[in-house]
């Protein structure tokens, strides 16, 4: 599955506007329809944080192979439900790297699955993991790197 966004190519810098030192709104994302899916799921994630992966961005149930940019920050949205992020919030949180560390690689996970998921609050990026295993047909990812100035 391609997963493509207008904001970046996939290995290039997103832009500022999308993290910490900007608006910190979520970046558009488009995916190759998957037949049989029943619903996409979103998983953003640093690996290169200090310690150790850090989840950016958890969005499920999305019923469309398409986000617009800038979903709003709360968990029910027209597009699906949204998760808790390493910051503690819901919704998305954008890059934002300690100033001292080369740039940071951040991949927006998109998994098609054969399922619906019942509707939780304050769901992880490791409950959904736990949620999804048996349902994953397909998976694609892009990925963006960031370094604060």
């Amino acid at each position: 599955m391609n997963v493509r966004s207008s904001a970046f190519k996939h290995e290039d810098f997103i832009p500022v506007k999308y993290t910490c030192d900007g608006s910190n709104v979520s970046p558009d994302l488009q995916w190759d329809e998957v037949p049989n899916a029943k619903t996409y799921a979103i998983i953003v994630e640093d690996p290169d944080a200090p310690g150790g992966t850090f989840i950016h961005w958890v969005i499920y149930n999305v019923k469309t192979n398409k986000l617009p940019e800038n979903i709003k920050k709360t968990e029910k949205t027209d597009y699906g439900i949204q998760g808790v992020n390493d910051f503690g919030e819901v919704g998305y949180g954008g890059p934002c790297p300690p100033r001292t560390h080369p740039p940071h690689r951040y991949f927006f996970n998109v998994y098609a699955l054969d399922i619906e998921f019942p509707v939780k609050s304050g769901v992880t990026a490791d409950d959904l993991k736990s949620m999804m295993e048996g349902h994953i047909i397909d998976k694609g990812v892009i990925m963006g790197k960031y370094k604060r100035r």
